[in-house]
């Protein structure tokens, strides 16, 4: 499973990244704003930064508002994937992105149905929301179980990247469902890589070196 930054703070970007194992980055409206800079300037330094898929949503919800953003967007770095949500205008929007060549990301998906109709319009990844899906009290990791099964039933090129993340263990049950990426918070990120045992083992071999030396 790959690991994604679901992030547009160039400096939780950028610490993640030097680890060595990001593969891409993951940015909304919502994300974006929070920064308070252009958004078109955030998604050019996050593909300097990162070597790999980088999703860019679009605002509009007109058809022509969509592409036209979709086409400036895409045409900052070949790396950049165009967020579009499953509508009935988004999936037109996908379709006819798929045939101009440029990748998307079918977004803000919580049902397996939703999922088929983005990957049959071409869309080269689908985001189910299993954190929000938990909100309403359902399953989400089984929502996304349920989802990769299907698509890799019929043999779809779309991946899945579980989104919404938030905790370690929706991490760890997104890589048992087999999902070929999972976004994941900068802060949930942190929480991955600690743990007190390793703090506790560390401690415990430094005083062991005191000792001796």
């Amino acid at each position: 499973m790959r690991i994604f930054i679901d992030s547009a703070n160039i400096e939780e970007i950028r610490e993640i990244n030097a680890m060595g194992f990001l593969d891409g980055v993951t940015t909304n409206p919502s994300l974006v704003a929070k920064e308070g800079r252009d958004y078109h300037q955030v998604v050019k330094e996050i593909c300097a930064l990162v070597n790999g898929p980088i999703s860019a949503e679009v605002i509009s919800l007109e058809y022509q508002g969509m592409m036209n953003e979709a086409r400036q967007l895409a045409e900052i770095h070949p790396n950049v994937v165009i967020k579009v949500p499953v509508t009935e205008i988004g999936l037109r929007v996908i379709s006819d992105l798929a045939k101009a060549g440029i990748k998307t990301n079918a977004t803000l998906i919580f049902s397996s149905n939703q999922a088929i109709l983005a990957a049959r319009a071409g869309a080269a990844y689908v985001s189910p929301f299993i954190g929000r899906i938990d909100d309403i009290s359902y399953d989400g990791v089984a929502l996304l179980t349920e989802m990769i099964e299907i698509l890799d039933q019929y043999l779809f090129d779309t991946e899945v990247i579980a989104a919404s993340i938030r905790h370690p263990r929706h991490v760890t049950a997104a890589a048992r469902a087999g999902s070929h990426i999972a976004t994941v918070p900068f802060a949930v990120i942190k929480q991955i890589i600690k743990h007190p045992l390793t703090d506790a083992g560390i401690e415990k071999f430094m005083n062991d070196w005191k000792q001796v030396y």
